[in-house]
């Protein structure tokens, strides 16, 4: 059988529609999408739970500018330092979505360049203020994001396969992909890899929680959502082609190294949350 007949040939529109001659991506709606379906889901846990609505409403707004701040900044510290510290107009290029043209001019461009490792640091970050200014249980609001965040990372992903970018290492499996907008080789799919990885991730811990619920505030989910995405990542980054050129010839890609400690952070919580839920904690208490 001849396996080039099954190879998908990949070369989607970015665009997704447009208003006027403003076009709307498709990376972009992904990212909504996968916002949208979280916040939803984490409205549906607040009432479960019985957390006044008054303290989800601002949880929104804190999480989507600190995802976007954190997996902006990501990407252009861990993956492009030698360019964005370049000149103050290329910091500027990390805050806003515009490039300084040679003429001298700005162009929208939109965020070129998005770190999941940084989204997560920036989440993480606001989740921690917004209990502290809420009077929230910190590991409560964890262990929430923890049960929502695979169907978020799933969209990412998908936005991703849909902008023909973080492609795999050319391959000869029947599913492979040719990525037209790159070259004609087939590749591992790893955007869609990860993508399915999330979605099964996420039935998981839901199960999880739907036969200990009274584990949510010690941490478990939280920790086990860490853990499950970042193995994933580390092992799917074998597949995957580098990113930028300094990976060439390291042991462990940027992605594989920033995986490590949340790996680590997150076998650690949910150790801690068993420890906890042992010693008899008090979760839902706010």
């Amino acid at each position: 059988m001849n396996c080039e007949l099954l190879y998908v040939v990949w070369n989607p529109s970015e665009i997704m529609f447009h208003i006027g001659s403003f076009g709307i991506r498709w990376y972009s709606m992904c990212w909504l999408v996968g916002l949208l379906l979280g916040y939803l889901l984490m409205q549906r846990l607040f009432k479960e739970q019985k957390i006044p609505d008054e303290k989800f409403e601002p949880l929104f707004l804190y999480i989507f500018i600190a995802i976007l701040v954190g997996a902006r900044l990501g990407h252009c510290l861990f993956y492009q330092p030698d360019y964005f510290l370049s000149s103050w107009d290329h910091v500027i290029e990390m805050i806003v979505p515009m490039h300084h043209m040679p003429d001298g001019s700005w162009k929208f461009v939109g965020y070129e360049g998005l770190a999941s490792h940084g989204g997560v640091i920036g989440m993480i970050i606001a989740i921690l203020l917004y209990a502290r200014n809420m009077k929230m249980n910190v590991w409560t609001v964890l262990d929430n994001f923890g049960l929502v965040s695979c169907v978020t990372a799933t969209f990412i992903r998908l936005g991703n396969l849909m902008n023909s970018e973080i492609i795999g290492k050319v391959t000869d499996v029947p599913w492979a992909f040719i990525f037209e907008r790159v070259d004609q080789y087939p590749r591992h799919p790893g955007q869609l890899y990860e993508a399915i990885a999330y979605t099964i991730f996420f039935f998981i811990i839901f199960a999880a929680y739907r036969r200990h619920p009274q584990r949510v505030g010690t941490g478990y989910f939280f920790g086990l959502c860490l853990t499950l995405i970042f193995i994933a990542r580390f092992a799917i980054e074998y597949t995957k082609d580098i990113q930028v050129d300094f990976e060439s010839g390291m042991l462990l890609d940027m992605g594989q190294l920033l995986s490590i400690p949340f790996i680590l952070i997150g076998i650690a919580t949910m150790v801690g949350g068993k420890w906890m839920e042992k010693l008899g904690a008090k979760p839902h208490q706010q």
